[in-house]
């Protein structure tokens, strides 16, 4: 589904009740910076309203829509758990990413929102990754990028996707219970 498509969440979200009867998990990735933003050479106010329009539909309102959506039905029936997904971007954010870390900002905000406006029954979180080595980094200068982690990074690296998996366990399984509204930075000690 395009997230940022209000009509077709709605559709996924029929088309798993119908299937399973009940969502007991929401696992909120869709997002994305791609070289949309990234890589620009624009000034913030030179970037083309599409481009931040864009960045804000995919990483704020269609986690939004899907959380509301998804939810409601959670509270409204035998509870659940909701991931968010953010970045450090949103606490430490480079010129070059101003729209992206403005909506993960919001996405950040919204964990805790959502976490008070559900509870009891519907547990809302969010990791908060930092850079990770996934298909995004293939277009990164691993040189560069290597030479400024030795330095900003206290683990010295980029972060493995299996390093990821274990914060999204710990918030889908009942080991999270007695935590919502919670931000797990999982970034190898970037930004601290």
């Amino acid at each position: 589904m395009d997230v940022r498509c209000y009509d077709e969440v709605k559709a996924a979200v029929g088309l798993a009740l119908e299937r399973y009867g009940r969502v007991d998990i929401l696992h909120n990735s869709a997002g994305g910076c791609s070289s949309r933003v990234l890589g620009r050479s624009e000034c913030f106010h030179e970037l083309p309203i599409e481009v931040i329009d864009w960045g804000l539909d995919v990483n704020l309102k269609g986690p939004c829509r899907l959380t509301s959506v998804v939810g409601t039905r959670m509270a409204a029936g035998e509870g659940g758990s909701i991931i968010m997904v953010s970045s450090t971007a949103s606490q430490h954010p480079g010129a070059n990413v101003i729209p992206y870390a403005a909506a993960k900002a919001g996405v950040n905000a919204m964990t805790v929102g959502f976490a008070r406006h559900f509870a009891p029954k519907v547990r809302v979180n969010c990791i908060v990754p930092g850079p990770f080595l996934t298909d995004i980094s293939k277009a990164w200068d691993m040189d560069d990028f290597n030479e400024r982690a030795a330095t900003t990074i206290p683990l010295q690296r980029g972060g493995e996707p299996p390093e990821i998996v274990g914060a999204a366990l710990y918030f889908a399984s009942n080991a999270s219970s007695y935590t919502t509204g919670a931000l797990l930075t999982v970034a190898g000690g970037s930004g601290i």
